[in-house]
């Protein structure tokens, strides 16, 4: 390189020093220091390698690049000034009520934010799913690029990431890794030990080259060899100082998350305040292959009186909407035979991921293929989405539009025992923000449901089971999401009974029970667990003063909590009795689970008869 390019790109590195600086200055907190160590790395990236269009952050052909060390944000935003993006005034609006600078950049707030970080160890798992998209689906030239911190490198997720990506041989991926030696209150693992993290990489893989990542020449060389690395992605370790160029704080502790003491004295010794800016090559013409079918959609049919799984009908259901949509991908935890996926996976082979039992990076990547405009479905155990239960709630922060399908929940698998079964994951999933839960009960009702989510806003879980249950609606009933069913209802009913899934079918039979004893019920069948259909159960609360929930899952945050919700914004709160699994199960019988729960027929009419006998009813 030209003495005059690296005196540009030195210049540059010191202006996003500077502005990094004066952000997090005028917010009064922030993390300049941890933006200072990698504003070598930065610039030459922008000035010499990135191809993106700012004025079009959907081109097809634009560079992925996602900042994973979040709290580096004023290096972002410094960068988006310098490239003409956002301009000064905004620049200094960092972290204020109503600015879209955050503390920790989200794609909600800003076009150029692939998805939200900040929660470390999670962008280099979602550039995989970028990755995976860009090399097998797409199959456009873009790179993507992770700018990681040295600190994160001890997540789990990160060497999960790692271990895919090598394995898919991703050569369009680079991990950029900021070895600044200083997490948030003192030294790392390693320090500046590079070889013990490109040992790390290599057993995964990885290509990987060592630099001084203040040498603005050397950066450059790195990122043009990463660029030409065939086979292999490729993980670039630089050696940074944390606050480099301010003497009285680079490598110093005790700085992390702090503005700097004095702000004013640290941009002089910088070089000033200067208006430098760089044109960002543009990307190469592209175009997305993807692009949804208009066939119709014919889903799976099942008979009434028949006995279905709805683990059977997911897969089928799923399988059928990837024939009629091309958007569709599917995700598995290496337990595609039990979920069912792998129905999918054997009619759309090119659209399916084996993610193996490495739960955050399946989450993670669905997020990373949501990001790039498909439609994933994602499915493991329903007690194994706890694993990835951060991922989760940071892709609802990133307006992540991903479907997620937990089976074998509850008791009602049986003799596995208590580590298999999903009883928290109605709790998690209501727990996430604008997120939509459903809960079948059979299996024509699951392949509506499965049509549904596609067309749902941010994160959808359906819950599945593993046994057979007996269809009870016909193909052609409908389910909006939101909705619920009544199953029996009276004049006469004594009290009403909600429920879903596997106790919807032993809700029914208690109302036989207690219908010969002179006892009529009400049956709910409460599919959409969130939204929830305020209206059915306040007609149901009017007409019987009493809602009896039945629920194959925990007491906290599920069926009983989300009933509750019907009632939150005024009006009388009916009597709320709930039956739940209370105790801590171990191996048994499906039926005898559901006994030893308190959530079988027998259990339910027995409730019935004491409430009633106590008067409590009317």
């Amino acid at each position: 390189m030209t003495a005059t390019k690296t005196g540009e790109l030195t210049a540059l590195a010191r202006q996003l020093r500077v502005d990094s600086v004066r952000a997090a200055a005028a917010a009064g907190s922030g993390h300049p220091t941890s933006s200072m160590s990698a504003a070598d790395l930065m610039a030459v990236l922008l000035a010499h390698h990135l191809r993106y269009d700012f004025e079009r952050p959907e081109h097809p052909g634009n560079d992925r690049f996602i900042l994973s060390k979040g709290h580096a944000s004023p290096l972002l935003y410094s960068a988006y000034k310098a490239a003409g993006a956002i301009n000064e005034t905004e620049l200094l609006t960092y972290r204020r009520l109503g600015s879209r600078l955050e503390g920790h950049p989200t794609p909600r707030r800003l076009p150029w934010v692939e998805v939200a970080t900040g929660s470390l160890g999670q962008g280099l798992p979602v550039g995989v799913g970028m990755a995976l998209s860009g090399k097998r689906l797409e199959r456009i030239g873009y790179r993507v690029w992770v700018l990681c911190g040295d600190s994160e490198l001890t997540e789990g997720s990160v060497w999960e990431a790692a271990e895919h990506a090598g394995c898919e041989h991703l050569d369009n991926l680079t991990a950029i890794v900021d070895v600044n030696r200083l997490g948030q209150r003192g030294p790392t693992r390693h320090g500046w030990d590079l070889d013990a993290y490109a040992r790390r990489f290599q057993a995964f893989g990885w290509h990987t080259i060592k630099v001084d990542g203040h040498d603005v020449d050397d950066i450059d060389r790195a990122y043009a060899e990463a660029r030409s690395t065939l086979g292999q992605p490729t993980a670039i370790l630089a050696r940074t100082v944390k606050g480099k160029g301010v003497e009285s704080v680079q490598n110093r502790e005790g700085l992390h998350g702090k503005p700097l003491p004095d702000a004013e004295e640290a941009i002089e010794e910088l070089g000033g305040v200067h208006d430098v800016r760089v044109e960002v090559q543009s990307p190469p013409a592209a175009r997305m292959l993807h692009a949804v079918r208009s066939g119709h959609l014919e889903l799976p049919r099942f008979e009434t009186g028949d006995k279905v799984a709805t683990r059977d009908a997911y897969g089928q259901a799923l399988a059928a909407l990837g024939t009629a949509r091309d958007d569709v991908v599917a995700l598995d935890g290496e337990v595609s035979d039990s979920t069912r996926s792998e129905f999918f996976a054997k009619e759309h082979p090119e659209r399916f991921f084996e993610c193996y039992i490495a739960e955050q990076q399946m989450v993670a990547a669905a997020v990373g293929l949501a990001a790039r405009g498909w439609v994933p479905y994602a499915s493991t155990f329903a007690a194994f989405f706890t694993r990835a239960y951060d991922f989760i709630r940071m892709a609802s922060i990133s307006g992540a539009d991903i479907n997620l399908a937990g089976s074998h929940a509850g008791v009602a698998i049986g003799a596995d025992g208590p580590s298999q079964m999903g009883l928290e994951d109605l709790a998690i999933f209501r727990a996430v923000h604008d997120s939509t839960v459903l809960y079948p009960c059979d299996a024509n009702q699951t392949a509506h449901l499965v049509a549904a989510m596609a067309e749902q806003r941010g994160i959808s879980y359906l819950r599945t089971s593993r046994g057979e249950m007996p269809v009870l609606y016909g193909p052609g009933e409908e389910f909006p999401v939101g909705g619920s069913k009544v199953l029996r209802m009276s004049d006469a009913d004594r009290l009403t009974v909600v429920a879903a899934g596997v106790t919807v079918h032993e809700a029914l039979a208690a109302s036989r029970l207690l219908e010969r004893e002179g006892i009529p019920v009400r049956v709910i069948d409460l599919y959409s667990v969130k939204p929830v259909d305020r209206r059915t159960l306040r007609t149901a609360a009017e007409r019987t003063g009493c809602l009896l929930t039945v629920e194959d899952h925990r007491p906290e945050g599920g069926l009983g909590d989300a009933v509750m919700d019907a009632f939150v914004d005024g009006g009388p709160v009916p009597r709320v009795v709930r039956l739940a699994v209370r105790t801590m199960p171990g191996s048994a019988a499906p039926e005898e689970q559901l006994h030893a729960a308190g959530i079988d027929a027998e259990s339910i009419a027995a409730a019935v008869r004491l409430l009633v006998e106590q008067a409590v009813v009317r």
